[in-house]
């Protein structure tokens, strides 16, 4: 692995939005997934909250900002690719919170972030659209300060909560847009019609996440809309222990070990891991 500055990090980053095309960003879940990723190669990666949280034995949002650092420091510091941040709601619901979530996910490593509307309130899942974009202009503000160009992405959740809202997923995105954001992203969009209504009304890139059950669209497919970012959150991680469980069953069930024939060798990860 050749190291990357930072600065040549975000360079990279920079240029995969500028197009043209449309670039996969899969969300590693630890060093060692990030790693395996990079080898394949992706030309940039994602972190993912759900998949971290996985890791640690907690349910998505069962972190802290600070256990947030952490990871994202070892996981940028193990990879040459630029690193984007899954920084969920700014782990506070002041301007504020997201503005200093953002100063320190560059600090760690990350070139990139992403700030979502999503409350921690159950009984009102999503912000009132007003203090959303002051959240997301904070945070765009505090992109600005660090001395070097991090994109940030801000996220409209409402699919992802039981609000099938396009319009208002659309407002939401403008506010976004116009607060500073440099990528857009509403989680949830399952359809070719959802995401060309999405894009004509919009002038940044587009995330879309392509790990949601049902939903069929191709890389081809989704670079053809005009979409310029494919990310697939915490699918990855949730395949690996899926593979885990399954090889558990295998064993209790069946007192057989023929998941071990599909592993890959010892010796093939010595080597990755050793490069």
């Amino acid at each position: 692995m050749t190291a990357a500055t930072q600065q040549q990090k975000s360079d990279r980053f920079v240029q995969l939005h500028a197009g043209p095309g449309c670039f996969l960003i899969p969300n590693p879940w630890d060093t060692g997934s990030a790693r395996v990723l990079e080898s394949m190669g992706f030309q940039a990666l994602a972190t993912t909250s759900a998949g971290f949280a996985f890791s640690r034995g907690q349910p998505d949002m069962g972190i802290t900002r600070e256990e947030k650092m952490l990871h994202l420091r070892e996981l940028c510091a193990a990879t040459s690719l630029p690193v984007s941040a899954d920084l969920q709601n700014g782990f506070g619901d002041r301007p504020e919170d997201a503005a200093e979530t953002i100063r320190l996910a560059a600090q760690a490593g990350a070139v990139g972030g992403s700030i979502e509307d999503a409350s921690s309130d159950g009984g009102e899942p999503i912000y009132d659209i007003g203090r959303a974009r002051e959240k997301v202009q904070a945070a765009a503000e505090a992109a600005k300060s660090v001395g070097f160009k991090f994109l940030l992405t801000a996220r409209a959740e409402n699919h992802l909560y039981g609000r099938g809202d396009l319009a208002d997923t659309i407002r939401r995105l403008q506010a976004y847009q116009e607060a500073g954001a440099d990528v857009l992203f509403a989680p949830g969009l399952r359809t070719a019609d959802e995401i060309r209504s999405v894009l004509a009304a919009i002038d940044r890139p587009l995330n879309v996440i392509m790990s949601m059950a049902g939903v069929t669209l191709t890389h081809r497919q989704l670079e053809a809309l005009g979409v310029r970012r494919i990310s697939v959150g915490g699918s990855l991680a949730r395949a690996a222990y899926g593979a885990l469980e399954r090889a558990g069953r295998e064993m209790l069930e069946q007192g057989s070990f023929g998941y071990a024939a599909e592993a890959p060798s010892t010796k093939h990860y010595n080597e990755l891991f050793r490069s």
